[in-house]
């Protein structure tokens, strides 16, 4: 029986490479429904191809545009990110691939979950804002969660048909587009040498988080929320090749490694086929093309974010998704040029020294946090 996916953020890189697995197995997968932010262009392209119940277009300004392109084929239309939600929960699916970028995920993977559909899961946001909501509805809806981040992948392929007590994961970190560039030169640097990742192919936002190490230190929220360690079990190592995607060491000091060239195609397909691995085409991994593989420390004072990442997971509550709001904001103003690299992560410091807390916090809570922490940036870097 096919397994029939809903994939929310279909146009993005994530979203992209998820539709190159169903191509190479057609067997296996049937789209049903596709989703983008406002790329109707790409959607429509792409509903036509998979012939699909519907296309979803999160920007409404974009619905009528989408709707002409599909006027003469059978797909329905919607907008909005309501619209998104109601898909991911709803329809006549069983997976769901999140593939969305940022806050605007989390209410689509609550959907999924409620639904009781196995979410394929992209989005780290939805874990790094809502983790102990999101962990604990999954258990209540025995939903599973499986992750495409690769270091994720990587650790749940390393915990697969383990008893044994864990002591540490670690998470390898490329260092990202800047890591061979001076502390002393980091203000000066342009969107397009952030931009410039040296192994990865990956959407705007996450190539700025990866530069800044915001993206290293949401996983590490992440692998705590996935697998139930805490803050001081969960190591980050630079490793420049982005061969070693992660690793676990055992209580006996055993570590196990998941390695492989740097292709998202290869955690989206275990996500999508687990327990079953997919039978990808291209060629083999040739370890004598990679004879050496070097491992080093973070250097925090370069990257205040991990630690101010780490912070967040210890005080729980609001924090994390405060952190997440005032980095999507910088972002998009150094994205939109209105801002210098240096300030995204002193607009995550001045939201979390002035927000307000909350412990024990609701999706209402989150939201209200998100928007707060936006509005806090936006005021540091109009300051």
């Amino acid at each position: 029986m096919k397994h029939r996916l809903v994939i929310l953020g279909s146009t993005g890189s994530i979203g992209e490479q998820t539709l190159d697995i169903v191509r190479e197995n057609p067997d296996r997968f049937e789209v049903r429904v596709l989703t983008a932010h406002r790329n109707w262009q790409r959607l429509a392209a792409q509903a036509r191809e998979f012939d699909v119940d519907a296309a979803v277009i999160a920007d409404e300004d974009c619905y009528a545009s989408l709707r002409e392109a599909l006027a003469d084929a059978d797909v329905k239309v919607y907008a909005g990110e309501e619209a998104v939600a109601q898909v991911a929960g709803g329809g006549d699916t069983d997976v769901a691939v999140n593939a969305l970028v940022g806050y605007a995920g989390l209410a689509p993977t609550v959907a999924a979950l409620s639904a009781g559909k196995k979410l394929a899961l992209a989005n780290k946001e939805s874990l790094v804002v809502g983790g102990d909501c999101v962990m604990r509805l999954a258990a209540e809806r025995r939903a599973p969660i499986l992750p495409i981040d690769s270091e994720h992948s990587a650790i749940f392929q390393c915990l697969m048909g383990e008893q044994a007590a864990v002591r540490r994961l670690i998470v390898t970190c490329s260092g990202g587009a800047l890591r061979d560039v001076p502390a002393e030169r980091l203000a000066e640097v342009t969107v397009e040498q952030a931009l410039r990742h040296p192994q990865w192919s990956m959407g705007a936002k996450i190539t700025i988080d990866s530069s800044t190490l915001v993206n290293k230190g949401f996983e590490v929220i992440e692998a705590h929320w996935l697998f139930g360690m805490p803050a001081e079990r969960i190591e980050v190592l630079l490793h420049p090749q982005s061969i070693v995607h992660s690793m676990v060491e055992f209580e006996d000091g055993a570590i196990k490694a998941q390695l492989g060239s740097p292709d998202m195609r290869t955690p989206i397909g275990f996500a999508l086929m687990y327990p079953e691995r997919a039978t990808r085409p291209g060629e083999r991994f040739d370890f004598l093309a990679h004879p050496q593989l070097t491992f080093a420390a973070v250097d925090r004072a370069k990257y205040p974010a991990l630690d101010i990442a780490y912070a967040c997971l210890r005080r729980g509550g609001t924090a994390a998704c405060t952190m997440n709001g005032a980095n999507e904001a910088a972002v998009a103003a150094f994205l939109a040029r209105r801002c210098a690299w240096t300030d995204i992560v002193r607009a995550i410091a001045y939201a979390l020294d002035r927000a307000d807390f909350t412990a024990a916090p609701t999706l209402a809570d989150y939201a209200a946090a998100d928007a707060e922490a936006r509005r806090l940036a936006s005021e540091f870097l109009h300051s």
